[in-house]
Parts: C-alpha cells; structure tokens; sequence
C-alpha cells in the first residue's frame, strides 16, 4: 500500500459544544463551521484537514446511524490516510485479517473512503481526497 499522506486527523466528540469550546475557542485553532456541529480547517499547517467530528455525525458515516453502536468501542479521534488506491488498500488490510467497519464507499462529500478500528480504537480511514490535491 502507498501511504501518500495523512489526509485528516479530527478528535470524535460526544457533545459537540464542548468539543468547540476546547478546540476552537481554548486553543484558538482556527476552525469554521462545516455543516452542522462538524468544525474543521483545510490547510493548516503539519496537516491537510483538522476537524471535530461529532460520533453522531461519525457513527452516521461508518453505519448510517446517528447511535454508535454499543459493542464496538466508541473512538476517541478518527485518522484517515490517503492512499493511491483504496481498494488496492483495503484488498491489502482484508488478507491480512482486518476487519472494516464498511468497504469503499464514497461520502456525499466526494471523498472515497473505507474505514476500520486500530488496536487501540482509533477510527482509521484509507481515502482518496480529491480536494486535498
């Protein structure tokens, strides 16, 4: 797999408001809104995306859902990689024994992604980011 680089890193929080305060308004980092509670900056520097994801609005991504559900460990932050060939990556992760939360699919955003959990329960996104190119 081509790793290219990391296409976004965005903490996961349950009570978007407080997420907001913490990253935005104590930080200071710069980070608009997106749609809905989703806050986020392209091209901040060391990084192509920040964001703070909302689980509602993550649990919708990876199940259709706005619940995440209760037996698969609820991630803190999601960290997604931007690979020359998502399905070459995914082929790659599923003979090794991984399992995905979902297979490629594209977002309404227009980013193609499949997502799975690390080890220690970072939600990790193999991805194809036209925009960040």
């Amino acid at each position: 797999m081509e790793i290219l680089f990391v296409a976004g890193f965005a903490p996961i929080v349950p009570i978007p408001s407080e997420g907001a305060a913490f990253y935005r308004d104590t930080l200071g980092l710069p980070l608009k809104t997106v749609s809905g509670d989703y806050l986020a900056v392209d091209g901040f520097e060391g990084s192509k995306h920040l964001g703070v994801w909302p689980l509602a609005d993550a649990a919708q991504s990876c199940f259709g859902e706005p619940e995440w559900p209760a037996h698969i460990p609820i991630p803190q932050a999601t960290i997604e990689f931007e690979v020359a060939d998502v399905e070459a990556a995914v082929a790659e992760l599923s003979a090794e024994g991984h399992v995905l939360i979902h297979d490629t699919r594209v977002e309404p955003w227009g980013q193609t992604i499949a997502r799975l959990l690390g080890p220690e329960g970072l939600l990790v996104g193999l991805c194809i980011t036209p925009w960040l190119h």
